[in-house]
């Protein structure tokens, strides 16, 4: 044993004597991930944080909160001698005078892009297969609250450059606050400081942007991992995966491995990002100025809906007591967001307690044609939010289109009442489409390319059941996955038996596709197996 090796031994031993990790350690690197591409999703979130957090602290370095009027003296000619505040003189100085700094501005800017993308992706993922069901609801609920601080802390960002563009927000944001009865112009003065556009907003934002918000996000995150960490992973089902075990890859070395591989692909995607894209060029704006509005100006792509919103709202108001509520800002961006949030937030309740009456736990998903009711409320609500985007950029389609916008508005605000409809009857009709498909599959078989002769003459093509990871696929997400639950004769085989319970039906599992049981499962050989009992116990 080398000197290194016996260093490592005595320092290993020292530590458990002292703490008694090595139970812990070894329960843990034991932690069976089951392997599926869908399950990337969360950790391209957070591994887009952890970008953010780094060249985040790099930027904090040279960037000056301050709304102080300067004189521009810097690298940027065409701004030279032009007054602006100290915020957007640091902007350019960070972007033209820092070595590295605009790089890092860029790859900062679309890692906080990913980083809300990734995260409202792995909510749709998670929403479509049913993993917010019981007992992971309350994980389901930090997930919205992540979503929801990524959004402000992405608002507090685009808004520090204090250019006109960014400035353009805050003065939307200050009358949206405004809107809001009674507390709204209290909320106004206490942010900015003042009467718009005041003299505290970019330090009050700096350290929301800084410190409190991504505090809050950190200790989501944490909460969140540790959730997974007791619970387990939710899979996919299929060969010898039951609703008490996990199949897949441990944590060491197989899993830490890939981990850290995708770590540096996200990094090294980012990097040729803000390296080769060019994103939120702030010199070209010019500093803020109250009394200007930037022609075309876009808000970044997760406040879009918003933006939509408040464009497609008719103008109405309410007239009370010799007050004005502003209901053409109020019910778009107060109301509605409050009332998607909390919707999304209570969800799992709203499904188990008044529609499905499912109060069992669910390790093992859902495919999203086996639940077209709740796919198709899903791409319903996708529907009404990519009508919303469109609307945020109606002025710039209309322009480059050569239409009208007034035609352009009324046509949205038409089609956010029935679009989303549509879109519900549609998709419900291909999930039981795609449900009859797999019921002729699981009953005839595949083509084998075989033409047989009758007695009578007749020719007809042999079928062949379908392989057992495909049949077991299919009626895993069918009901209680019974066909899935078998003894272990040996380690890592498992024995599927032949039951399997009838498919709840109902508003969520509609009448009308029958499952039809096939032939026994074969033994099929799995990965490494997280049986039922302490969670992250190794196998047994």
């Amino acid at each position: 044993m080398s000197v290194v090796q016996k260093g490592a031994d005595g320092l290993g031993r020292g530590i458990d004597d002292r703490l008694g990790s090595s139970n812990f350690v070894r329960r843990s690197l034991n932690k069976v991930f089951p392997d599926h591409w869908s399950f990337m999703l969360g950790e391209i979130a957070l591994y887009s944080f952890i970008i953010l957090l780094l060249t985040g602290t790099y930027l904090a370095l040279f960037y000056t909160p301050s709304l102080a009027e300067v004189v521009y003296d810097g690298s940027y000619l065409p701004l030279k001698g032009v007054t602006m505040s100290e915020a957007y003189a640091s902007t350019l100085h960070i972007s033209f005078d820092v070595r590295g700094g605009l790089i890092m501005r860029q790859i900062h800017h679309w890692a906080a892009l990913l980083f809300v993308a990734s995260i409202a992706v792995h909510l749709m993922r998670v929403f479509f297969t049913g993993a917010f069901r019981k007992p992971r609801e309350i994980n389901w609920v930090i997930g919205v609250g992540l979503l929801v601080m990524a959004i402000l802390e992405g608002f507090a960002g685009y808004s520090l450059p204090d250019d006109l563009l960014s400035g353009t927000g805050a003065r939307i944001a200050s009358g949206i606050m405004l809107s809001i009865p009674v507390a709204g112009s209290w909320a106004a003065f206490l942010v900015f400081g003042g009467e718009y556009p005041g003299t505290e907003l970019l330090d009050r934002l700096y350290i929301a942007h800084v410190f409190i918000v991504p505090l809050a996000i950190l200790g989501l995150i944490t909460v969140h991992m540790m959730m997974i960490w007791y619970q387990k992973h939710t899979q996919f089902a299929g060969p010898g995966r039951t609703e008490h075990n996990v199949v897949g890859s441990r944590l060491y070395p197989v899993y830490a491995a890939k981990a850290g591989g995708f770590f540096f692909l996200v990094f090294g995607v980012l990097a040729l990002l803000g390296g080769l894209a060019q994103i939120n060029p702030v010199w070209l704006y010019g500093p803020y100025d109250a009394s200007q509005v930037s022609a075309g100006s876009q808000p970044d792509w997760y406040i879009g809906f918003l933006d939509g919103s408040t464009r497609l709202m008719p103008n109405w108001e309410l007239y009370l007591g010799g007050y004005t509520l502003s209901l053409n800002v109020l019910l778009p961006t107060v109301v509605m967001p409050g009332l998607i949030f909390t919707a999304m937030a209570l969800y799992p309740w709203i499904e188990s307690h008044f529609i499905t009456k499912d109060k069992r736990a669910h390790n093992l998903l859902d495919r999203p044609r086996d639940v077209p009711t709740r796919t198709a409320i899903g791409v319903a609500s996708l529907t009404f939010y990519i009508v919303l985007m469109i609307g945020g950029g109606n002025d710039v389609i209309a322009s480059i289109f050569n239409l009208s916008i007034n035609q352009m508005t009324w046509a949205l605000r038409i089609l956010c009442i029935i679009g989303p409809p549509i879109a519900f009857v549609i998709t419900k009709r291909i999930c039981l489409s795609l449900q009859k498909s797999d019921e002729h599959l699981l009953h005839h078989g595949i083509e084998s390319g075989t033409i047989r002769r009758l007695p009578t003459g007749e020719f007809v093509e042999e079928t062949v059941p379908l392989p057992a990871q495909y049949r077991l696929g299919i009626k895993g997400a069918a009901g209680d996955h019974a066909a899935l639950e078998g003894g272990h004769d040996e380690p890592g085989q498992v024995a599927v038996v032949t039951h399997d319970e009838p498919r709840t039906k109902g508003f969520f599992r509609p009448k009308g596709v029958s499952r039809v049981d096939p032939e026994q499962a074969e033994r099929t050989e799995v990965g490494a197996l997280e049986p039922s009992g302490k969670p992250g116990a190794p196998p047994q």
